[in-house]
């Protein structure tokens, strides 16, 4: 089988499993802050000396990009930045009184929304409120992303100062007709301008996500733009599928399933994308990352220390990450919290006095078996059964082994090359929440 007939086989509803279980199989019944401040507490003091990771999501911006997945919140309103960071710190301080004592933090990522779309002042305020209760750590990584239409000197040198070294922006499509239907703007000298400032002023890894199968996109116009993103040259570059989920996200809306590409099309975008990226010196690392050998991910990769959590990967390893802010998510290694979605919901349960996570999911001894699993292969493409390969693992991986997406041993089973890109479809077969109970209704973007 070639690999387009690949692509048309295994084009189905996958998870990108950034956690299992997954959020729509969290047994949010069962939850409760107590016990989830319990684990939080527990996982802290068992691996204290690695530090902890703080995600903190900030949701707004100026204008609605149509084709974002993201949680958002579209405003030109800026004084709701102060009342919203003032909230973000009382969560902090909640987090470190259960921890009863300033964590060291090895990571720390400002996600959105546009976190750009703060003042520099007010990011100060932000970094500095959560310096105040925390102690970096040596190796500390701190990134945030950015629209490179919003990001000024100022953003660049006051995050620089406070410990910042990564920066990623969104860039998607430079094709002018692209832009236009997704409602997002900027030009390669925009971006160049704001990289080239960027590692002036000392960031050491700067980061580019681009998009394929976005509405309106060609071969022609992605390979320009492919092309204009390797003359600047980013360490990294995320290149995804374009998630069309318009019963999730209304945005998406403003276009139809007419207008992107289908089939054999979104193939050839794929595949084109691939081999000038590796063509210019980009490594594949993981599932729809790449980089230069000299990036600390790639790094990783190779010494396998590559860790994926809701952040996606990452060179830092910890088994403890804080979210704050709306729809933050936060991982325990032992349970998973999210918060509310709506910034009113947010910030009515922190002006309240209470944590703001409402729902989430304790694992049980064989969620953390399969989370495991499916962790080796995201992050090494392969794993290991001591006791050998079960036998429902081994009839789900058929297919897959027929295809040769997959080599198995009695014990071990390995992606292959021509397996990568199907990730998300080899992680399905260890999913034993998915297996038990199929949804009824698409949960999920396709995986291709």
């Amino acid at each position: 089988m070639d690999t387009s007939e690949l692509f048309k086989k295994y084009n189905v509803a996958a998870p990108r499993y950034t956690s299992y279980p997954t959020v729509p199989y969290w047994d949010n019944d069962c939850f409760n802050t107590r016990d989830w401040l319990t684990t939080v507490a527990k996982t802290y003091r068992n691996y204290q000396e690695e530090g902890i990771s703080l995600y903190i999501h900030l949701p707004f911006c100026e204008s609605l990009c149509t084709y974002c997945g993201c949680n958002t919140r579209i405003t030109k309103n800026h004084s709701v930045e102060l009342p919203y960071l003032r909230a973000v710190l009382s969560e902090w301080e909640m987090y470190v009184k259960a921890l009863a004592e300033k964590p060291k933090l090895k990571e720390m990522h400002l996600g959105g929304g546009t976190p750009t779309f703060f003042s520099p002042e007010n990011l100060a305020i932000l970094i500095n409120g959560i310096l105040e209760n925390s102690v970096m750590t040596s190796d500390a990584e701190f990134s945030f992303e950015a629209h490179p239409a919003s990001t000024n000197s100022e953003h660049l040198t006051i995050l620089n100062r406070l410990g910042f070294k990564r920066l990623s922006l969104g860039i998607q499509d430079f094709d002018p007709k692209v832009q236009f239907l997704i409602n997002r703007f900027q030009t390669p000298g925009q971006v160049a301008a704001v990289t080239a400032e960027a590692r002036e002023i000392g960031y050491a890894s700067v980061n580019f996500d681009l998009i394929y199968g976005l509405p309106g996109q060609t071969l022609t116009g992605l390979a320009d733009t492919i092309r204009s993103v390797i003359d600047i040259k980013p360490d990294r570059i995320a290149f995804y599928s374009y998630a069309h989920v318009p019963w999730l996200k209304p945005g998406q809306r403003h276009y139809t399933k007419k207008d992107l590409p289908q089939g054999d099309e979104k193939f050839a975008l794929y595949q084109l994308g691939r081999q000038l990226l590796d063509s210019a010196g980009y490594k594949d690392v993981g599932m729809d990352h790449f980089a230069l050998q000299s990036d600390s991910l790639y790094q990783a990769m190779t010494e396998q220390k590559l860790h994926r959590n809701f952040m996606g990967y990452t060179n830092q390893h910890t088994h403890l990450l804080i979210g704050l802010g709306v729809s933050a998510i936060s991982d325990s290694w032992i349970a998973f919290a999210q918060n509310p979605k709506r910034v009113e919901d947010y910030l009515h349960k922190i002006e309240g006095g209470a944590l703001a996570a409402e729902k989430g999911h304790f694992l049980t001894s064989e969620d953390l078996d399969v989370r495991n699993h499916i962790l080796n292969m995201m992050c090494k493409e392969n794993t290991n059964y001591k006791e050998g390969i079960p036998e429902k693992i081994y009839a789900r991986l058929q297919p897959l082994l027929r295809d040769k997406l997959v080599c198995v041993t009695e014990k071990e089973i390995r992606v292959t090359a021509k397996g990568r890109p199907f990730l998300r479809n080899v992680c399905m077969a260890f999913d034993e929440k998915l297996w038990l109970k199929q949804p009824k209704a698409q949960l999920f973007s396709n995986s291709i």
